[in-house]
């Protein structure tokens, strides 16, 4: 066992502490890393405010590890010493379902064990990133290209993968229109890898006032939909909608916007149920469809894609200290766009 300083939550909206929890000794086949940098993502505020309900206290959030392998078990062969490497929203799965044997981890139908407030197989409640240490069993951890800054990579292992993965899999790309909904942590890194895999990108926003940064990612048009003229403009012409906001959205007003056989995929995941008619469905055969991050070699996939175009979040490093600063300041939509926790801080 180790002990390592972290900061946990000891409640639902209680204030971050700085405290120490123990990992676990090495087994064969696990890695020791010492984490550099914890992005914060806005499932940490979710789970640490309890909005989705089943929180475990005391919580230590964070699943957009990146750091330096710092020690290795017996039968470790992937990984050695020194290595830049990234841990993102799960720790384990069973490996012998059918998902898994895709490498398709999150869909793991045992359940996958999650990076923090989660319990593992042996019933032991898990603990995240906002930590100087974290020990997971190699298969769970992948390789940070060399061109990407460990800081600027931590957001990747969730936001980068969840934008990554849907846009892959509805075949955004050459000839195909995407729609990018919302601005934010996650919307900003869309535009990017819809721009990389070649789609035309429109960015839906509320307000008008993020469009030359959208154009600088790569999108190629900008439309405000606090603007109702806007529905109407674009009225029926894409072939896919990523929606990336945690708010809940008029359904049906987006729904129109699809072409026949369009696709609206939800990554955000609003604390409330969103609504809608079954008609906006019906007469375009469309569809509504949900994305949860992606596996362990897509994740890899992702990494090496972003560090070959280009790819990276806009990042505000902040202190240990300041996380609970930083969580109100999601809370207002007052960062562009990922806060990265300097964990030499705690």
């Amino acid at each position: 066992m180790c002990q390592t300083r972290v900061l946990s939550v000891s409640s639902a909206k209680a204030p971050f502490e700085k405290t120490t929890i123990e990992r676990r000794a090495l087994r064969p086949h696990d890695i020791l890393i010492d984490i550099q940098f914890s992005g914060i993502c806005h499932s940490d505020i979710h789970s640490a405010f309890d909005e989705w309900g089943g929180g475990i206290f005391p919580m230590v959030p964070g699943h957009e590890i990146a750091g330096v392998v710092s020690a290795v078990g017996t039968e470790v062969i992937k990984f050695a010493v020194g290595d830049r490497v990234g841990v993102g929203c799960f720790v384990d799965s069973c490996g012998e379902c059918e998902y898994c044997l895709k490498g398709e981890e999150q869909y793991c139908t045992k359940g996958f064990v999650a990076t923090y407030n989660s319990l593992d197989y042996d019933g032991n409640p898990t603990y995240g990133g906002y930590s100087q240490q974290i020990v997971v069993t190699e298969r769970f951890v992948v390789r940070i290209p060399d061109s990407l800054e460990l800081n600027v990579a931590s957001p990747l292992l969730c936001a980068g993968i969840t934008t990554y993965s849907p846009l892959k899999h509805w075949n955004a790309g050459p000839g195909k229109k995407v729609a990018i909904v919302g601005m934010g942590g996650l919307g900003h890194l869309a535009i990017q890898y819809a721009h990389a895999m070649g789609a035309e990108v429109t960015v839906l926003s509320r307000s008008i006032g993020k469009k030359e940064e959208a154009l600088s990612f790569g999108a190629d048009h900008y439309f405000a939909t606090s603007d109702p003229a806007t529905f109407k403009t674009l009225a029926n012409q894409f072939d896919l909608i990523l929606n990336t906001v945690s708010a809940n959205l008029d359904v049906d007003a987006y729904l129109s916007l699809l072409r026949i056989d369009g696709t609206l995929v939800n990554v955000g995941a609003p604390a409330e149920p969103d609504k809608y008619q079954v008609f906006s469905l019906i007469m375009g055969r469309r569809s509504i469809a949900g994305s949860l991050v992606g596996g362990i070699q897509e994740t890899q996939e992702m990494l090496d894609f972003s560090a070959e175009h280009g790819i990276a979040p806009k990042i505000e490093v902040i202190h240990a200290d300041q996380v609970d600063e930083a969580y109100q300041r999601v809370l207002r939509s007052d960062v562009r766009y990922r806060f990265v926790i300097d964990v030499s801080t705690l």
